[in-house]
């Protein structure tokens, strides 16, 4: 009867185990249907699909391509029509020609299928997650874990997309598995295996090179904690799992050895998932910028020449280099908002707090049960504690310092290693107390019920010490609250109410096409209308209703106070808001900053194109709607200047640098240099 009774226990465990991945299936699928084209997607696909059809490696650089591969794959029997690649800046070629690629297309066909090709790896992250767990603190701890990633909001939120948060998380902790397995019982095999999903860590994320610290130190930990294991032996030490006597030196020499296999592996699947290729890209493309110029934008001058270094000696793949300098440069070029406040730079407590807006009560308790099972004692697997914490802990750490403020997703690894460390504290307690099983379910059913009530709009969850989903837009932006995800429920919101005239400032402007999903709105400038030269009228002033995107309504983007055209709103109750995300609003509103910035754009598009006379008159109708903008001013004198009317200019380039140095002051800082060399120049 025992071999019957083993077999229909690890029969029902194997079920136990679809049913969660199972029902992270369903929610993944139902998301990928249900929300809109998001931010990255656009580019993420076509850059994949031209990585499988023209080895271009030069799009999309600032992610490695493994993701894109996957994503894409379901591609490439359609028959599609592409692009016509332009000689623009690459950030500009990738965005725009992921937005054609997709939209000249069937683009719901489309990303249903990439969609849920990257979902693979959510599913192998759950299952993983279960074993991590059932090896390290038994079946029950494994059950407990997925419990709380099967209702994890920031990470099926970012699961049903193609992005690279959620395939990061899957290889990063299977990395530190695997490497966890080999310091139990080492072989060759667990050795080599190591060292090939640190390589698919690597070739899905670039912050997964903090991989390296993180192994170096649990390195150093079990060579601690081994030779206080055996300090009772006399001439060495006892290898824990096999028995063997090793010298601390030989034990070190032994590590030192594993770490460069590590190395030399993991870079070497690095290099085959660009081709083994260094250039970037082929049949005579280039970037653009050069690799000169883009690293010549990295704030840190040391990094720079780190990355010049390798790439001169053609160390990694060239994309993978331009791509790391893309990080380094852009963590430090985004505004921070949280909290209702803009900031101008990254501040380091963002994602701590961040963390207590966006996580779960359920996670946040159990959280801090965890944290007092080993505070007391009651929990002491300090091994397996550490191999989840430590990663967690670097993550985190060089989360806060990297600067990278612009939505929780970028910290999903440390949900996923706190989820198991977590379930094993629960575990523990549960084995002690049965009485805290009924705790802990009534918790993980809170749990999917507080998150199912944000579906399928879980980008924008919020947990309801913060007010819940209808709140996250007052304390955070950007991917932690309006990503661009709710064209269809737009769609849907003015079908049912027979609306065809209306206004929209919607954050994901410049990737996603409004004709496509039927949206009769006239579109109004933002911040990435700006950058994208996607020219808007806008007149000073509109009747509603007017739909305006969190996005571009926190003023993240733009910046607070007199510099947040859409400032006005803030202080309005909306008449509905449609998947926590775009709220709209009713009634008669002056917008002269909006206007104006759409005819200082039109103005800079005339002048490039030599219509200086048009592009004066355009700056003028943007002055007198907006005198006191700085922006603005500084057109007004760039406009004259091609006119020849220097003298005329130099007031306004005046008026635009005390403005500037006045105004938000550090929001305009990137205007002065400027400023003072046209004026130094008279």
């Amino acid at each position: 009867m025992l071999p019957f009774k083993v077999k229909s226990r690890r029969s029902l465990v194997v079920v136990g185990v679809l049913f969660f991945v199972g029902v992270i299936a369903l929610q993944l699928t139902l998301m990928a249907r249900a929300n809109s084209c998001t931010w990255d997607e656009a580019d993420h696909t076509y850059a994949g699909y031209m990585q499988w059809k023209h080895g271009d490696f030069g799009l999309n650089a600032e992610h490695p391509p493994l993701l894109k591969f996957l994503a894409t794959a379901p591609l490439l029997d359609m028959p599609l029509k592409m692009p016509v690649l332009q000689d623009r800046l690459y950030r500009l070629q990738e965005v725009n020609g992921g937005r054609d690629f997709l939209f000249q297309n069937d683009a719901n066909t489309m990303l249903f299928r990439v969609r849920m090709a990257a979902s693979v790896l959510t599913l192998l992250l759950a299952v993983l997650v279960f074993l991590v767990a059932q090896e390290m603190f038994g079946t029950g701890a494994g059950f407990v874990a997925l419990g709380l990633i099967c209702f994890d909001p920031t990470l099926l939120g970012h699961s049903a997309l193609v992005t690279t948060d959620a395939g990061q998380a899957c290889f990063m902790l299977w990395a530190i598995y695997a490497f966890y397995r080999y310091m139990k019982a080492p072989t060759v095999w667990r050795l080599v295996t190591v060292g090939l999903v640190v390589g698919l860590a690597l070739a899905t994320k670039h912050s997964a090179v903090l991989l390296f610290p993180m192994l170096l130190l649990l390195g150093g930990m079990e060579f601690v904690w081994r030779r206080k294991f055996s300090a009772g032996l006399s001439n060495g030490r006892s290898d824990v799992s096999s028995g063997e006597v090793v010298s601390s030196g030989g034990y070190a020499s032994r590590l030192g050895l594993a770490f460069l296999v590590i190395c030399a592996i993991s870079i070497t699947v690095l290099w085959s998932s660009y081709g083994f290729r260094f250039a970037a890209r082929g049949g005579g493309l280039h970037l653009n910028p050069t690799m000169a110029g883009q690293l010549h934008r990295v704030p840190s001058p040391f990094e720079a020449e780190v990355l010049a270094a390798f790439a001169r000696g053609h160390l990694l793949p060239e994309s993978y280099i331009y791509g790391f300098g893309h990080v380094l440069f852009e963590s430090r070029a985004f505004h921070s908002f949280l909290l209702g406040t803009v900031y101008p730079h990254p501040v380091w407590f963002y994602f701590p707090i961040a963390m207590l807006i966006k996580s779960t009560l359920t996670f946040l308790i159990l959280l801090g049960v965890g944290v007092w099972a080993v505070a007391t004692g009651r929990f002491r697997c300090w091994r397996e504690i550490l191999y989840l914490v430590v990663p967690a802990g670097v993550y985190m750490a060089f989360a806060m310092a990297g600067g990278m403020n612009i939505g929780v997703r970028h910290v999903l690894p440390v949900y996923v290693f706190l989820s198991v460390a977590i379930a094993g504290a629960v575990w523990k307690l549960i084995q002690g107390n049965r009485r805290w099983l009924y705790a802990v379910v009534l918790l993980l059913v809170f749990q999917a019920v507080s998150v199912l009530h944000a579906f399928p709009a879980y980008v924008s969850y919020a947990n309801e010490a913060f007010g819940g989903p209808a709140n996250v837009h007052r304390y955070l932006s950007d991917s932690s609250a309006d990503w661009g995800q709710q064209m269809k429920s737009v769609k849907r919101y003015l079908d049912e109410r027979g609306i065809k005239n209306c206004w929209f400032a919607y954050f994901g402007e410049g990737v996603a096409e409004y004709s496509y999903y039927g949206i009769p709105c006239k579109p109004l400038i933002t911040a990435d209308s700006l950058y994208f030269d996607e020219p808007h009228d806008v007149p000073a002033a509109i009747d509603g209703p007017v739909l305006i995107s969190a996005g571009a309504l926190s003023g993240f983007e733009f910046g607070p106070g007199a510099l947040n055209a859409y400032g006005q709103f803030k202080e309005l109750k909306p008449t509905a808001d449609i998947d926590f995300g775009v709220f709209v609003y009713e009634g008669h509103f002056e917008i002269p900053l909006a206007s104006a910035l759409s005819h200082v754009q039109k103005a800079g598009l005339l002048l490039r194109a030599k219509d200086v006379a048009g592009g004066l008159s355009e700056a003028q109708q943007a002055e007198s709607l907006a005198p006191e903008s700085a922006r603005v001013n500084m057109m007004m004198g760039q406009a004259l200047d091609a006119n020849g009317r220097r003298d005329e200019a130099r007031p306004y380039y005046e008026k635009a640098l005390r403005l500037a140095k006045t105004v938000e002051p550090k929001f305009q800082v990137s205007y002065v240099a400027g400023l003072e060399e046209r004026l130094g120049a008279r």
